[in-house]
């Protein structure tokens, strides 16, 4: 379906973004990997999706802290991929303190990773994409962008403001060919997820399951994690003809958390 196309996908060295790339690449997309990891774990990955789907599979290493670094991202996938036609900015960090505790430094850091390189990257990318008048551009928001819960202010506050840019980009982009998109994920079984529900456990003495199964009851109504491969598949339909003029959309796939 997307066979040719050249992706770029943030953090997708594991969870949501993993199965992402690998998506997109059974799709025919030439993939641009990014994320932390061993090197070795990292190689394996990007050879196993080019030998898998018999596409081309690279890899590049941006700290997304800094604006320059995501820049250089972009002008890498233009270099070697020869342009960047699909964007999915999947990177993401997560701090959890009351706000009177908040570290400033957690603040900076979750506000330039979540939200400042999503601008970087497409500001880098957009101007390819107008030039050949297609462009498929899908920020990883979360339920938490669209409401807020509790100890999260860096997180809620950097989601928002992607689902705000997802608009405003998408306004900008209107008629042009180029689509910006939001996917609003609840409770994910990531590492980043299973890291909040052992914190949990420790922290009242009950089991991992009983931790797990607490978080889910609490927010997510269906009782089931979504998996990245349910976010992935949503994501590849964003990015497909079908989805054409779809944009400026904020798609929750959180069972039914923010239906409350």
């Amino acid at each position: 379906m997307l066979e040719g196309r050249r992706a770029v996908v943030t953090g997708s060295t594991s969870g949501i973004g993993a199965a992402i790339a690998r998506a997109l690449a059974a799709e025919g997309c030439r993939v641009m990997l990014h994320g932390l990891g061993e090197r070795e774990a990292i190689e394996r990955q990007r050879a196993e999706l080019a030998a898998t789907f018999g596409t081309e599979a690279l890899y590049n290493g941006a700290d997304l802290e800094r604006g320059d670094a995501c820049v250089e991202l972009i002008e890498d996938a233009v270099a070697r991929l020869g342009g960047v036609d699909i964007l999915v900015n999947n990177a993401g960090t997560q701090f959890v303190a009351p706000m009177e505790s908040f570290p400033a430094e957690k603040w900076d850091s979750i506000l330039a990773v979540n939200l400042s390189a999503a601008f970087h990257t497409t500001r880098t990318a957009l101007p390819g994409m107008r030039t050949r008048g297609w462009g498929r551009i899908v920020n990883m928001a979360s339920v938490h962008g669209l409401v807020g819960s509790v100890q999260k202010a860096a997180y809620v506050a950097s989601k928002h403001g992607l689902v705000g840019l997802t608009k405003v980009v998408a306004l900008e982009t209107a008629g042009s060919g180029i689509t910006c998109n939001a996917v609003c994920p609840g409770w994910v079984r990531t590492a980043m997820v299973e890291r909040q529900a052992a914190a949990r456990a420790e922290a009242e003495g009950i089991a991992l399951e009983e931790a797990e199964r607490g978080l889910l009851l609490e927010k997510q109504p269906s009782g089931a994690f979504t998996t990245p491969e349910q976010v992935a598949a949503l994501t590849v339909f964003l990015c497909s003809e079908a989805a054409a003029n779809v944009t400026g959309a904020c798609w929750p796939i959180d069972g039914a958390w923010t239906a409350q």
